[in-house]
């Protein structure tokens, strides 16, 4: 049974996935060797999320949306400022980066914390930096970096916030490039994963650095932090996180099967809790949820308002159909399907364009967002149309 309410309801979309969801029962409800309950996976993290790579969809949370400190998980997104300034040519791997006084005082050998320890007043490359980062986390080449990209830390904090807002994230707060505490540098658990999704997806190149075991800089050898790089199936990424303000965290990533997972889990009160509670989550993961096709390419999901444009109505589609995350077990449960976007959209729209989302939840809280195209060009009405239209919103309201 599929039940829905949206701020533009489609009854298209009602009908289409009702009738797939009940040809689908027998594969949500169960598997080939049974119908037996799977339980819900116990964690003692206090902050956790579970997200499907492909789709989006979330398949566990606790807590995704509190803003704790994130400690050095917040270096993914130092590290997708890195990755676009070698994009965009403003660096090249072999740059030199030059070790200030700030730097080796705040995150060197002085501060005691997680450093890669480049010595006073001397140069890594961009390479070395990198590697330094994402196998030893560390501080010393976080804050280097961010004063050659921004001139100063403080700027480069500030360019962090300013890009995760483009990047979608509406509620993560940076103070600096290393996630040594402050009490204004925040982030919640949700957007730790939305990060390291974006990493995964839109830096290909770059994220079999994550993988990375051991790291060699001058006398030193790091080993690779992540706890669970060779201890679950899969896992080839992301980032550990520690803060006494916060305890235990980590950002991590698994693929099994041609399946990609993404994990977050914060607040494990020690390293063997987080790793056991990310352990657990994967497997669960895994086992527990299925990819099913709602939509085929070129289907029509629903219908997005137009103002002023040649139609009062549009088309939409998935990209390449609609495919979502269910969980197989427990049976039966209730679907619901809504369509969002800034209505009314206004012309002119191209086919391809991403106008609106689908979101569809489960009972037991599991959510996929896709996203919805324009199936057919839009084109600018003429001026009687738009001032039809525009009566048509004192009327009724419905532009609100």
């Amino acid at each position: 049974m599929l039940s829905a309410a949206a701020p533009r309801p489609s009854q298209r979309l009602l009908r289409a996935v009702t009738a797939l969801l009940v040809a689908l029962a027998p594969l949500i409800a169960g598997s080939s060797h049974g119908r037996a309950q799977s339980g819900d996976v116990v964690l003692k993290s206090p902050q956790a999320i579970l997200m499907d790579a492909d789709s989006g969809a979330v398949l566990f949370q606790r807590n995704a949306d509190e803003l704790v400190p994130p400690a050095s998980m917040s270096k993914l997104m130092l590290l997708i400022m890195i990755f676009n300034a070698l994009r965009a040519g403003e660096i090249t791997p072999d740059t030199d980066v030059v070790m200030s006084e700030y730097a080796w005082r705040t995150g060197g050998a002085p501060s005691r914390t997680s450093a890669m320890f480049v010595p006073l007043g001397k140069t890594a490359k961009v390479d070395e930096m990198l590697r330094g980062i994402i196998v030893q986390s560390g501080n010393d080449a976080s804050i280097a970096m961010a004063e050659r990209l921004s001139g100063s830390e403080r700027q480069f904090a500030l360019a962090m916030t300013e890009q995760a807002r483009q990047l979608g994230l509406k509620k993560s707060v940076f103070k600096n490039a290393t996630g040594l505490y402050h009490p204004e540098h925040l982030a919640t658990a949700r957007e730790l994963a939305v990060l390291a999704r974006i990493i995964i997806k839109d830096y290909p190149e770059y994220y079999p650095l994550f993988a990375q075991r051991e790291f060699a800089y001058r006398q030193h050898k790091f080993f690779n932090r992540n706890p669970l790089l060779g201890a679950v199936a899969g896992v080839d990424g992301l980032k550990t996180g520690y803060v006494k303000e916060a305890g235990y965290g980590i950002a991590a990533s698994a693929k099994v099967d041609n399946r990609r997972l993404i994990m977050v889990i914060g607040g494990a009160t020690t390293p063997e809790e987080r790793k056991d509670d990310g352990r657990r989550l994967f497997e669960w993961g895994f086992k527990n949820f299925s990819e099913v096709k709602l939509f085929e390419a070129g289907e029509v999901v629903g219908h997005a308002r137009i103002w002023g444009g040649e139609r009062m109505y549009m088309p939409l589609t998935g990209d390449n159909g609609v495919n979502v995350v269910l969980p197989r077990y427990p049976a039966n449960q209730k679907l619901s399907g809504r369509i969002f976007y800034k209505g009314p959209l206004k012309p002119p729209i191209k086919k391809g364009d991403q106008v609106a989302i689908l979101r569809v939840t489960t009972s037991s809280d599991a959510m996929n967002e896709v996203p919805l195209f324009a199936a057919e060009d839009v084109g600018k009405a003429g001026f009687v149309r738009r001032g039809l239209d525009s009566l048509l919103y004192l009327a009724t309201g419905w532009m609100r």
